[in-house]
């Protein structure tokens, strides 16, 4: 018979050790559970917006992960860039297009970055059934629902500010008027914010219902995109065949971009759309639903991750 392995010296000897020969020999190898801090739920969220945020972007993943979204970006960056270098080049006195117009004109693109990343996010951990590991205790649903949420909502607010933030400064080194930049660049960014958390939410809530990513793209494409054409069609139709604003009005208020739109002409700082606001009800009714959707999406995302969870 083999020799048996000598214990650990700081090791004690199991009593069956001290049995005959050819007896099993059991020895205490020394072996101590975790006893470091333990950070709680707060960690954990904090450590899921971070990565989710990077996710967001392709960073952390493959290279073919960062390819849409920094494309993505580019391509709504480089409008931003060209305006900037013609103001500084021909010494315009104002920009070429305003601050919350510009979100509106690059809308495709924000539709389709949340598009095609919400799934990251959301609907890669149902299709793999991470999420039950994920919602293990002491991680709630809620918490998780609102971690995720939060990452996709950073990356839409990095989409929607660089370009501002990039006309802003340019404005400044232009040595247009201080004052007035401040304050519609300022006003878009609230716009915009406004935006990005409408976004986020329909993207979000989306892609949690689905475990498959191109269900979840199709989904949101055709929600943000097809459902803006269609408001505007009817709101074109209104207001050109019919000679009815209000049904234009009404229709506007069933779209974040119109939404949007309406918003950024009633604060005074974009062109007249089809059918825009036209007095302070109606100001208050876009800001309302507007508001409103972003809590409801909000709200419906964490029912979702609930029912998951099953608490």
């Amino acid at each position: 018979m083999p020799d048996l392995p000598e214990p650990h010296p700081d090791s004690q000897a199991h009593p069956s050790s001290m049995t005959p020969a050819g007896r099993s020999v059991i020895h205490d190898l020394g072996y101590r559970p975790y006893t470091g801090p333990r950070l709680g739920e707060g960690a954990i969220a904090r450590a899921l917006v971070a990565t989710g945020f990077k996710n967001a972007f392709g960073l952390g993943r493959s290279t073919k992960s960062k390819v849409l979204p920094f494309i993505l970006l580019g391509m709504n960056l480089f409008p931003a860039v060209i305006l900037v270098g013609a103001l500084t080049l021909f010494g315009a006195d104002e920009l070429p297009i305003g601050y919350a117009q510009y979100a509106s004109t690059t809308q495709v693109l924000l539709s389709i970055f949340v598009a095609a990343q919400a799934p990251v996010l959301f609907s890669r951990d149902l299709r793999h059934g991470s999420i039950t590991l994920y919602l293990a205790r002491p991680l709630r649903a809620s918490t998780y629902a609102l971690s995720r949420w939060f990452s996709l909502l950073l990356a839409c607010l990095v989409f929607v500010f660089l370009p501002l933030l990039l006309m802003y400064v340019g404005a400044l080194l232009g040595e247009l008027d201080f004052s007035r930049q401040t304050r519609e660049a300022s006003m878009a960014a609230l716009l915009g914010l406004m935006l990005a958390l409408c976004i986020t939410g329909i993207g979000g809530l989306l892609a949690s219902w689905s475990t498959r990513r191109g269900f979840a793209i199709v989904g949101t494409i055709a929600v943000l995109l097809i459902g803006n054409g269609i408001v505007t069609a009817i709101q074109g139709i209104a207001q050109e065949e019919l000679d009815d604003q209000r049904l234009g009005q009404v229709a506007g208020l069933f779209s974040p971009y119109s939404l949007y739109r309406g918003l950024a002409y009633a604060w005074g700082d974009a062109n007249e759309p089809l059918t825009p606001p036209t007095n302070g009800g109606l100001e208050a009714a876009y800001a309302a639903v507007f508001v409103g959707l972003s809590v409801a999406c909000l709200a419906g995302l964490v029912w979702r991750y609930r029912k998951l969870a099953g608490r």
